[in-house]
């Protein structure tokens, strides 16, 4: 089969993986089951091919992502229950959610990222001019500043949270299977538990990329434009800086054997210490079924497929 690049996301209890042509998520249930649900994607580019385009396509990447992301995150949450617990979710109406639900959650968490990483840091750096001087470089330097470590402070913060440690636990059981499907290994435990937990190619590190890529674009906004209409600039670029930070973690990571590109992936890595923790056995074997699961129904398509 060819080599196809296949990236994942870590849940509640489980691994979601994609291939170029499938999703698979597998959970543990409380009584030791894993439960896996598998389908089979037609990728846009075969509807659009516009979407094929560079910067395009990482836009598209990370809006995708994010549906499939919570899809998976609803299911995971579901199977991971006992059956009291699904029963008491069921007494008060609760189970897993529509597709009006669905979108509603994806709109509410993406207008908090957008306010908490993009809007609340140009809000304090506007409170800062009387400081800082109105030119442009310095005002948007601060104000990248400001965002990456609102940036840092969220990821600490979480990190410190009890039961984001299991998540966190998936997440590298996820980064170690890659490995070890991208090495050519049997995927088998012992295989996969010798492999980094620190992925070149991980969703945390996109993300650094994006706060970083996005004080370059923001300097391109007049300096002199109101602040509603700054606030509405950054919604409105956040594609092109998706886009433009996909193109950067696609060409890094396959160039990451360069001393300079190693030097410039360092941060993200580092930064997945706080994301990822060692995963235990029965992690790995949830993580193996998942990625097992998703070439299965992938069935030998390859694809340009890259987020981890």
């Amino acid at each position: 089969m060819e080599k196809i690049n296949v990236g994942g996301q870590a849940v509640i209890e489980g691994v979601m993986m994609r291939a170029p042509r499938s999703m698979a998520i597998a959970v543990r249930r409380p009584n030791g089951e894993i439960v896996v649900k598998r389908e089979l994607i037609v990728p846009l580019s075969e509807r659009y091919p516009v979407v094929k385009l560079p910067i395009v396509r990482g836009a598209v990447a990370l809006f995708s992502s994010l549906i499939i992301g919570i899809k998976a995150l609803n299911f995971s949450a579901n199977e991971s229950m006992s059956e009291e617990e699904k029963e008491g979710d069921k007494d008060k109406g609760k189970g897993e959610l529509s597709s009006w639900a669905m979108a509603g959650t994806m709109t509410v968490a993406f207008g908090f990222g957008i306010c908490l990483f993009f809007l609340f840091p140009l809000y304090l750096t506007k409170l800062m001019t009387p400081y800082i001087g109105t030119n442009n470089i310095v005002f948007n330097l601060v104000d990248g500043v400001i965002r990456v470590i609102v940036f840092l402070l969220y990821i600490w913060g979480i990190s410190r949270m009890g039961d984001i440690q299991r998540v966190f636990q998936y997440h590298g059981a996820e980064h170690k299977s890659i490995f070890a499907f991208e090495a050519g290994e049997e995927l088998k435990v012992e295989n996969v538990r010798r492999h980094s937990r620190l992925h070149p190619r991980c969703g945390t590190s996109f993300l650094l990329i994006v706060m970083l890529v996005s004080i370059a674009v923001f300097s391109l906004i007049p300096k002199l434009w109101p602040f509603y209409l700054k606030a509405g600039s950054r919604v409105v670029l956040l594609p092109l800086i998706a886009g433009i930070s996909y193109e950067f973690l696609k060409w890094s990571a396959k160039n990451d054997g360069h001393p300079l590109v190693k030097l410039i992936i360092a941060p993200g890595l580092a930064l997945q210490r706080l994301t990822t923790r060692e995963p235990d056995d029965q992690q790995l074997e949830v993580a193996i079924r998942s990625i097992n699961e998703a070439l299965e129904v992938n069935a030998g398509y390859s694809d340009d497929r890259l987020v981890v």
